[in-house]
């Protein structure tokens, strides 16, 4: 099977490579476990000195490596330059902190002494989306290479050439030899590479489907597995509520990396008493977002990075449509090259339609009335998904006392919902389990050891 590198902004192939066979993967799939009997037993000092030299060449490269995601998956190039800094923040941090992260816990015991350790597990493999090519890869692989696991990374079919890249920059950075290694296997053989002994835990990111069969697989094997999955967060607006500001980063939050982001806002909970002033400054806002190809400096929203995701995006605008939701704002396929969709505005959108139960994974917004606060939550927390959310409100108390009502892993009050090295990161329900980022995140592939001394 042929692994193809498509451009989303014409349509056009930029490469083709051959998909690996299940030997070659199962060899390098040992080199990356003869790797970590080595780099487990490594200093966090020497482990901090490459990963720095990671975020050195990311920043060297940047420019470069950028062009790449606006050429592979369509990023507006200045996005994507932003994208690379922030893996290369990643990177510095956890070189920075890993070790105060992991240093062993002291425990009371009926022994002389007695401690927990955090010991590095092995081969992790992970699987990739390709939405943040880069910053998804890193986000994972900064902490667990710095609490000394190896890593075996399967991207998404779609971005190849980002994958390799990333390999590059831990061999240039001047990784051991295979401590990370790119694979390039379909998804129809990732899990092969799960069932592989030598591989012991996984860390996903992708759609709730694609979880749910990597964890029930990864459960059967009894191997650990993180589930960052996907979102349809709110964004609840009150009465109370700076409106401009609102409403125009409620613009940005639905429509950055041309609104494919799990945890981009995507249901627009509006009291009723500000519903039409807030729906008119929106309506405004995403018209203003500049839509085009995704090298120019300009663009704020380029293509969706396939023709079969845009497809499945306009029929969730026509059934909300059908169902009686008012279009606002775009819902129409350009007659162009390339896989645009328009900033998409739907009001009036209500339960029964499938813009109020899917996730939306493109430039368009559901909003949503409703009588109160008390509704916001209820409708707030009326969705499948746990990923993020947040409360824009002037009484930050209030704003504080809802959020602790919303069912998600992160709420942010009168703030865009972002990741962030140094929080927490993941979700609930059928938004996943575990957690990426911050000390909870490095922590999740490690063996938590109890040694007890007399």
């Amino acid at each position: 099977m042929a692994i193809q590198s498509i451009n989303p902004a014409t349509g056009k192939v930029l490469d083709t490579f051959e998909e690996w066979t299940a030997e070659k993967t199962a060899h390098v799939v040992s080199q990356v476990h003869k790797a970590w009997l080595e780099w487990r037993n490594s200093s966090f000092a020497e482990r901090a000195a490459v990963m720095k030299g990671a975020a050195e060449v990311l920043r060297h490269n940047r420019d470069e490596f950028a062009q790449l995601m606006a050429l592979e998956m369509g990023k507006p190039i200045r996005q994507g330059r932003d994208e690379v800094e922030k893996c290369a923040w990643g990177c510095e941090y956890f070189a920075e902190n890993a070790e105060a992260m992991l240093a062993p816990e002291s425990a009371n015991s009926d022994g002389s002494a007695a401690y927990v350790a955090f010991r590095p597990l092995g081969v992790v493999l992970a699987i990739m989306p390709w939405n943040f090519p880069f910053w998804q890869v890193f986000r994972f692989a900064a902490p667990a290479l710095m609490a000394g696991n190896t890593a075996v990374l399967k991207h998404s079919s779609n971005v190849p050439l980002t994958a390799l890249a990333i390999e590059q920059v831990f061999v240039r950075a001047g990784f051991p030899e295979d401590v990370f290694r790119t694979l390039l296997v379909s998804s129809s053989h990732a899990e092969e590479v799960l069932e592989n002994p030598l591989v012991r835990a996984v860390s996903l990111t992708g759609s709730s489907d694609a979880g749910r069969h990597v964890a029930r697989r990864a459960g059967e094997l009894l191997k650990k597995s993180v589930l960052e999955l996907g979102g349809s967060d709110p964004f609840v607006v009150l009465d109370d509520a700076d409106l401009d500001s609102a409403a125009r980063i409620a613009a940005k939050a639905r429509c950055f990396n041309s609104g494919q982001s799990c945890i981009a806002a995507k249901r627009f909970i509006v009291e009723r008493s500000v519903y039409g002033p807030f729906l008119n400054r929106f309506r405004t806002a995403m018209a203003s977002l500049v839509v085009g190809d995704p090298m120019e400096e300009r663009t704020e929203v380029g293509p969706l990075a396939r023709g079969d995701l845009r497809e499945a995006l306009h029929e969730q605008v026509l059934d909300a449509v059908q169902h009686g939701a008012e279009l606002a704002l775009g819902g129409m396929i350009p007659h162009k090259d390339g896989f645009f969709y328009p900033t998409t505005v739907l009001s009036g959108v209500r339960p029964g339609m499938r813009a109020y139960h899917e996730e939306l994974f493109g430039p368009v917004a559901s909003v949503i009335p409703v009588r109160d606060d008390e509704e916001a939550i209820e409708v707030a927390n009326d969705t499948p998904f746990g990923l993020g959310g947040s409360v824009w409100t002037r009484d930050t108390a209030k704003g504080e006392a809802l959020a602790a009502r919303i069912e998600a892993g992160a709420v942010f009050v009168n703030g865009m919902v972002k990741s962030d090295p140094r929080l927490p990161f993941g979700g609930i329900k059928d938004s996943g389990f575990g957690r990426e980022l911050s000390r909870y995140g490095i922590r999740e592939f490690t063996n938590v050891q109890t040694v007890w001394i007399k």
